[in-house]
């Protein structure tokens, strides 16, 4: 059984002059468990709200979403509240998503305890997992009494990654999570979360509009357009033999960069 399956997915909006704007239209789809699946698309194209269905923070117009066979959109909201531990999302902009009133302590220990909540009243054993787990993304853990605004971006979103793997989820959703970065952190972070799927086994869904960096970290690439998925396939043969001329426009929006004439992929 997958780890995820959705089915015929749709999420339909009310648009300007009686329209309907069609941003989600029957998606279908399986992920396995520890397979990172990137998710392509340009601005507009359904990616976020696609990700928002997933983890049940939109009712979809119709389909269905299942998590290890269990379909979450038929269930009601507290028992969704409960499930939503084992999906946890890592949003584009982290000083956005973490509480500025929250150290990176708290920040952390919450979602700890959601999972296990009997480390709540256990200080010493809540501070050792904290610190096992910023030390886990790569942060000083003697840092952990500091809030948002005293770290970098990069640290930021480090502090993001840690925050969604403290329930221990089965399922991450990566929405764009390096484009706010700059250009010299994005390779830190990427390199942060190849690492966290090697070696936790994590299964994830990794959303960009760029290419070459879903190449560099997932198994397969899915390419969305207008709402709906237009090409599913290794994330090989989708970069090097695209079948779609769509993701061929995509990959000839991949920055290029000159040396001495020579011109390649950034990716």
């Amino acid at each position: 059984m997958a780890l995820l399956e959705v089915d015929s997915l749709v999420k339909h909006f009310p648009g300007p002059r009686g329209r309907t704007v069609k941003a989600v239209d029957g998606v279908t789809f399986s992920l396995e468990r520890g397979q990172v699946l990137g998710l392509v698309g340009e601005s507009g194209c359904g990616k976020s709200t696609l990700s928002r269905l997933i983890l049940q923070l939109l009712p979809p117009t119709s389909g269905r979403v299942l998590l290890e066979g269990e379909c979450l959109s038929s269930l009601p909201p507290a028992v969704v509240r409960r499930r939503r531990l084992d999906f946890q999302m890592v949003f584009q902009d982290p000083y956005a998503s973490l509480n500025p009133r929250l150290t990176v302590f708290s920040t952390l220990s919450e979602a700890i305890a959601a999972r296990h909540p009997g480390m709540a009243g256990n200080r010493t054993a809540c501070t050792e997992a904290v610190a096992a787990l910023m030390r886990r993304v790569g942060l000083d853990a003697r840092a952990m009494r500091k809030y948002p605004h005293e770290f970098s971006g990069g640290q930021r979103q480090r502090i993001a990654i840690a925050r969604a793997l403290a329930p221990e989820p089965r399922l991450i959703i990566a929405d764009e999570p390096v484009s706010a970065l700059d250009v010299s952190i994005q390779s830190q972070i990427l390199n942060l979360l190849q690492g966290l799927v090697r070696d936790l086994g994590l299964t994830m869904i990794f959303v960009s509009h760029d290419l070459s960096v879903v190449k560099y970290i997932a198994d397969d690439i899915t390419v969305m357009y207008q709402g709906k998925l237009v090409e599913t396939g290794p994330a090989e043969e989708v970069f090097h033999h695209p079948r779609e001329s769509y993701t061929r426009r995509l990959l000839e929006a991949v920055p290029r960069i000159r040396f001495g004439g020579d011109r390649f992929s950034s990716g």
